[in-house]
Parts: C-alpha cells; structure tokens; sequence
C-alpha cells in the first residue's frame, strides 16, 4: 500500500516506515502528526483518486528530527565588467517516518461514497 501525500506545497509518494524530508513543520521531534492531504491511495486490489483528495484517508507522519539541507550556491556575474556576486542557502527540513497509511471504512466503504 502507498499514498501519494501533499505536504509543504510539495507531493510525495510514501509507503509505510519510509523516511523522508520534507518543508519544516513548527512541531518538536517525537510529535505523531496526521497529513489529511491524501491526493491518492494504492492498496493490493485497488487505486483511489482524490478529487482534490481522497476523504477519510489519512497519513500518521513521526517527527525524528530538524535540519537543513545541503548548501546551495548562487552565482551572478557580468561579463568584463568586474561584477561578482556569491551567495549560499541551506533550506531547513524536517525529518519524518511514516507511520500508517490508513483509510476510514476501508476501500470497499470508499466505492459507495463516490459522487
């Protein structure tokens, strides 16, 4: 089973135990928190899309941790006119595990609630 999820204005494809890095989330590590944004849902007998996403599913994500990425350079210059400019960015991240995948009623529920 995997869940396509939206998280930080960015979408992932997760399973369960998979641990990924996505926009930093103001929680402390150790912090269960539910992603609500299921865009789309796989299970073994069945694929469900969300319009926009899929209701009752639900991720349960784990804070491990806080950092930031690696350093990023920018680099501007003109050309024979001794214009330089150097500037670095690490963006910050949080570290998550996914922890469930879970659908309220399960799939067959989900096929008579469809619009």
């Amino acid at each position: 089973m995997y869940a396509i999820i939206e998280a930080g204005g960015k979408q992932y494809r997760v399973r369960e135990g998979d641990v990924l890095k996505v926009e930093k989330l103001p929680v402390e590590a150790g912090t269960v928190i539910p992603v609500e944004r299921v865009l789309a849902l796989a299970t073994d007998s069945a694929f469900l899309v969300g319009r926009p996403t899929v209701e009752g599913a639900r991720v349960m994500l784990r804070v491990l941790a806080h950092g930031r990425g690696e350093k990023i350079i920018v680099f501007k210059y003109k050309p024979k006119k001794n214009y330089r400019r150097k500037k670095g960015h690490r963006q910050y991240y949080t570290a998550v595990r996914v922890e469930k995948i879970e659908l309220e009623g399960g799939v067959r529920d989900w096929h008579t609630r469809r619009e």
